[in-house]
């Protein structure tokens, strides 16, 4: 079955004279198991073949699940993984209203994520996060690890373990030099990069060299003109003329300073109101003087706040910047995977692109912005796509005097029919041999998607609100501070294992490595017969043997385990206030009365803000008119702007079978419902 399916591959051995990084608990990743997927919700159409694919879980599930069919098939990997900021993210909720302006709209913070780590914690984390990716690449793919200064040391050495030192290509410099008060009032140089570490499979990897167009500065340097009216410039001794290198540009180098970091961008000015007060602000510090270059950009982002590229996402990344990466290393119609898909800026990048794309994400806030966004560019690319056909192709055909190829013989009897990807691919080919334009063949756009669940562990939004729901609803006296344990319940010491996937024997490592076992020590000495600790494992699903594994580790010590596995006890927890919806057909519509989310609900009640309408706490509705009972299929998606409200009522069409309306909060937490 494929439950019981395993991948094995291998690990590099040691080069001598080679550094290879180190850290506490270290254990080698050499093969995993394959993670069932359950599709959840699909929109949108196949085309040749082919639809994106979306994956709500923890990616090392997500990438055990694609080893199956993907290994050694997608071309490009950009991941904004962890930077180990220590720091919590949170998302600006605000509650929407018609006419309401920013300034005035109620609006709290909520927690997306936290980017806390122990060190080993998080080597480990990606070290068997990257062996995957890279069983995962072709042979002639890529991966763009984006980081900043405080772990990218340690992520280039596993990364040359991973991948081999000999499949580094470059380090790049992206230049995000935004200077907020905070970063002026420094004692230290101020940081104004990330770097984006490029890795290979191999040594001969897809790579398009892009370039740009010169700089004004460069052309005015061919201020020479000779007696045919050509500008030139003497140079070392050497005549070089402008119309030489005008058409072919400036090749782009590893230091990247044309492209804005949209998350500095908003934070420096998320109070500015007015062009009058940002120039105020801006005035008061010498050292952001020179920003004329930017201006306009910073007031275009400001002014579009319903923009598809605002989408209000902690560490969102700029579209430019994965257009760059995206159009260097790979082809449309070659697969990009984004195993941090945040925002979904890869993936929105990619299908504007004609990729096909794969993307995951653990946090369920990613995963709502991210179809919301996916929704938003399908129908705008929608309205300008037109399938490539072989009657389309027939006039480029013409022109050549040879015999076509086979695949192209449908082309002169004006067939209609539209190219497989595997033949547009090889017309393509067929065509740049022989000069003729491929424009319209290129342009294929892959808009439809697909978003599944792995192993079903949807139980909780994310990681960290798991852990703190977990604490209130046990009723876990907290150890913030402390490197072993998260608690203390009825005199036990507890540890809650990863609860986004089922606790194995390798889980334990972590904790068995931080132990007091000096302190097991003396408790051993004064009362021998009793436990030197009592411990309680909190899990989400487990290995039958959990138990046995750890008191064998433990076997020189009395030690009293429990198992709380909440896939079994759960029913017995209060951890999450269900949300309520009246939903009623009456006369031909679907029409939704009344929404109660109830975990949204509390959090306002808690700041006294009254909401009129129920439409003001919902992000979208989706309704699929004939619910087949496993796979959601909307054919309404109500996905308003920023401001703007759902409507609530909606034509049933006639023939409609069992309806299933899902409403999504600002939370990103939904209700589904089937109405028959």
């Amino acid at each position: 079955m494929d439950e019981q399916l395993t991948f094995e591959f291998e690990q590099r051995s040691t080069i001598k004279g080679f550094p290879e990084l180190r850290w506490t608990g270290k254990r080698p990743y050499r093969s995993t198991q394959y993670y069932p997927a359950q599709l959840r919700e699909s929109y949108g159409e196949e085309h040749s073949g082919w639809i994106n694919k979306i994956f709500w879980g923890d990616n090392l599930q997500v990438m055990s699940h694609l080893l199956k069919e993907y290994r050694g098939k997608i071309k490009l990997i950009y991941i904004d993984p962890p930077f180990d900021s220590k720091a919590d993210y949170k998302k600006k909720i605000e509650i929407k209203g018609v006419g309401k302006t920013t300034s005035d709209s109620s609006s709290f913070e909520e927690k997306q994520y936290g980017d806390i780590w122990t060190n080993d914690e998080y080597l480990q984390f990606m070290y068997e996060r990257l062996m995957l990716m890279r069983e995962l690449l072709s042979d002639d793919g890529s991966i763009y690890v984006h980081l900043d200064e405080k772990r990218s040391h340690y992520i280039r050495l596993i990364l040359d373990e991973v991948f081999g030192q000999n499949s580094f290509r470059r380090e790049i410099i992206w230049d995000i030099t935004v200077l907020s008060g905070f970063k002026v009032q420094a004692k230290n140089w101020i940081r104004g990069h990330d770097t984006v570490l490029y890795y290979s499979k191999t040594t001969a990897p897809l790579f398009n060299k892009l370039r740009q167009p010169h700089s004004q500065d460069y052309i005015d340097m061919f201020n020479k003109v000779d007696e045919n009216g050509d500008r030139y410039m003497v140079a070392h001794g050497s005549t070089r003329y402008l119309k030489d290198v005008l058409d072919k540009g400036k090749p782009y180098g590893d230091v990247w300073d044309d492209l804005l970091s949209y998350q500095i961008l908003r934070k420096q000015l998320s109070d500015v109101r007015d062009i009058d007060r940002l120039q105020e602000i801006l005035s008061d510090s010498k050292e952001v003087q020179n920003i004329s270059n930017v201006w306009d950009n910073v007031m275009s982002f400001q002014q579009q706040p319903t923009s598809a590229e605002n989408c209000g996402y902690p560490t969102q990344k700029p579209e430019s910047l994965l257009e760059r990466i995206i159009q260097a290393s790979s082809n449309p119609g070659d697969i990009v995977f984004d195993c941090f898909m945040g925002s979904g800026t890869t993936a929105a990048v990619a299908m504007r692109l004609g990729r096909r794309f794969i993307g995951a994400d653990i946090n369920l806030g990613a995963i709502q912005t991210t179809t919301k966004r996916l929704l938003s560019i399908a129908a705008e690319l929608k309205l300008t796509h037109k399938p490539v056909t072989y009657e389309m192709i027939q006039p480029q055909l013409s022109m050549v005097a040879e015999e076509p190829a086979p695949y192209l013989a449908a082309a002169s009897t004006g067939s209609n029919t539209e190219l497989s990807a595997e033949d547009r691919s090889k017309v393509i080919d067929f065509f740049k041999a022989k000069g003729l334009d491929t424009t319209a063949l290129e342009d294929v756009k892959y808009t439809g998607f697909e978003v599944y669940n792995v192993n079903n562990y949807d139980f909780f939004r994310n990681p960290v609100e798991a852990r703190d729901l977990l604490i209130a609803a046990l009723e876990i006296q907290p150890f913030p501070q402390s490197d072993v344990w998260d608690g203390e319940l009825d005199g036990r010491m507890v540890k809650i294992m990863p609860v986004n996937r089922i606790a194995t024997k390798a889980d334990l490592k972590e904790l068995l490595a931080n132990l007091p076992y000096k302190t097991y020590e003396k408790r051993k000495e004064e009362n021998p017969n009793q436990p030197v600790e009592r411990i309680t494992i909190v899990c989400m699903g487990h290995e039958p043997d959990l138990k046995g594994a750890l008191e064998q580790e433990l076997n020189e010590y009395k030690v009293d385990i429990q198992i709380m596995d909440i896939l079994r006890d759960k029913a017995d927890l209060q951890l999450k206030r269900d949300s309520e919806a009246e939903i009623v057909r009456e006369g031909g519509k679907l029409f939704i009365r009344a929404f109660y989310p109830m975990n949204l609900m509390q959090k306002l009640s808690l700041q006294k803000e009254y909401v009129e309408d129920w439409r003001q706490l919902v992000d979208s509705i989706m309704i699929d008119w004939n619910y087949d009972g496993v796979v959601m299929q909307p054919a309404v998606t109500d996905v308003p702007g920023k401001n703007e409200m759902v409507n609530g009522i909606y034509d049933i069409p006639e023939g409609c079978g069992t309806i299933k309306v899902k409403i999504t909060d600002l939370l990103s937490e939904s209700l589904e419902v089937e109405v028959r």
